[in-house]
């Protein structure tokens, strides 16, 4: 996408009656949904006293420290501060933009509950991801390759974590 892509967006929204607040509502919530469901997630093989409690912490930590040093690396610059406009979604950071670690969150943490067996749970934290990279696009924050990217980490990840050993 490009500067007036993105203008035309972020405008459009801040255009609707609340068009912020409901941008900023549907972030906040997709993302407390899956932060939830980890902890549910741990609940439940806690509660079990299932060993596969380690490997779901563990393949999902160290992923996400992985992808935390990698973006570093890349540092990506933002649409945001490429483009010199205001986000939606407040933001600070001036570049590691891709991967987006809110959906790659999402998605090796979707990939944790197939893992478990809790597909249904599993559903819901993939749904949610989405909503997040659309929404994270929208706002400006994130490219759609950045969003793209996170998702298929998230599920190259918990393939090779879960998965393959």
């Amino acid at each position: 996408m490009n500067q007036q892509t993105y203008r035309k967006i972020t405008d459009g929204i801040r255009g609707l009656k609340n068009g912020e607040k409901i941008v900023k509502f549907i972030n906040s919530i997709a993302t407390k949904i899956v932060y939830m469901a980890y902890v549910v997630g741990i609940i439940i093989l806690f509660d079990e006293k299932n060993k596969g409690l380690a490997r779901f912490v563990a393949v999902t930590a160290i992923s996400f420290i992985l992808v935390s040093i990698v973006r570093r690396f890349i540092n990506s610059e933002r649409p945001y501060t490429m483009y010199d406009f205001k986000p939606i979604i407040e933001k600070n950071k001036k570049g590691e933009s891709m991967p987006s670690r809110h959906v790659f969150s999402a998605f090796i943490i979707g990939m944790a509950f197939l893992y478990i067996g809790e597909i249904p749970l599993g559903i819901i934290v993939f749904v949610c991801g989405l909503i997040i990279a659309i929404v994270r696009v929208i706002s400006g924050v994130h490219f759609p390759k950045d969003v793209i990217v996170g998702a298929l980490v998230g599920i190259l990840c918990g393939v090779v974590g879960f998965f393959t050993f």
